[in-house]
């Protein structure tokens, strides 16, 4: 407990110092904005299925999705963050898909941002090019809200996405004054904000951002994560603000995912 607090007290001191703030996006797309079409089988290839409503494979996650929503709009929540206890639960995926699912409902822009700075993945697994503008340059006040955005496209579905980058002092930037910014500017202009966290054992990100996010989803992996590991990482978030644990199972040639 007294990690906990430390770490919390630690984002609320790195929050209120000075560090680059984010200005305001009141109109962030328009009709110049480019889109960048995600190619099908690229996707396929990455377990990113939930473009595709036809999809049986989507299915979970559009259960997924409907619980998610209805637990947000009963809380007047925008901010999701998708976490694991450690490293190849699945995480990333989940977040891919869940983002792409809500996007089908088209009931306004969807944000998918990777915030897990060790080992962002988000724009590999998308097939996104090398971008200069990425979260650190956006948070280290290098670039604009808006050109950190690449407007993506899978067929109808629209998604925003802000690809990150490996960068060093990962939880000052969790914790800084700018991600408040960035939390704040996600909230006024999206339907839903979904963020990529790092795993919550591998380090103290995900403790840092906590107090400035609304709620989570802690991704659990069958064979691979322990009892222990997904009751240490309770005791490192807020239960108060968890959305739902997800079991994912994975099998090579017939992916699923059960949640509860």
């Amino acid at each position: 407990m007294e990690e906990i607090r430390q770490a919390v007290e630690r984002a609320r001191s790195i929050g209120s110092s000075k560090s680059p703030r984010i200005a305001d996006a009141p109109s962030v797309v328009g009709p110049q904005s480019e889109e960048v079409e995600l190619d099908p089988s690229w996707l396929l290839s990455q377990r990113i299925v939930a473009h595709d409503g036809d999809a049986w494979e989507s299915r979970p996650y559009d259960m997924l999705r409907t619980h998610v929503l209805q637990a947000m709009d009963a809380n007047g929540w925008r901010v999701l963050g998708v976490t694991s206890p450690t490293p190849d639960c699945g995480k990333t995926v989940t977040a891919l898909n869940l983002s792409l699912s809500v996007a089908r409902q088209q009931d306004g822009p969807v944000a998918l941002v990777d915030l897990d700075f060790r080992k962002p993945e988000v724009a590999s697994c998308l097939g996104l090019k090398s971008r200069v503008s990425t979260v650190p340059d956006l948070l280290e006040g290098r670039t604009t809200f808006r050109n950190a955005i690449v407007f993506a496209r899978a067929g109808n579905q629209r998604l925003w996405v802000l690809p990150s980058r490996p960068t060093k002092g990962s939880s000052e930037l969790m914790g800084s004054a700018a991600m408040q910014d960035l939390l704040q500017s996600l909230k006024r202009e999206c339907r839903i904000a979904v963020l990529d966290l790092p795993p919550v054992l591998s380090s103290d990100d995900v403790m840092c951002i906590l107090p400035h996010i609304d709620c989570f989803l802690l991704v659990a992996a069958v064979g691979l994560t322990k009892t222990k590991e997904v009751e240490e990482s309770m005791r490192h978030l807020d239960p108060s603000k968890l959305v739902r644990l997800i079991v994912n199972k994975d099998t090579a040639t017939r992916p699923k995912y059960y949640y509860y």
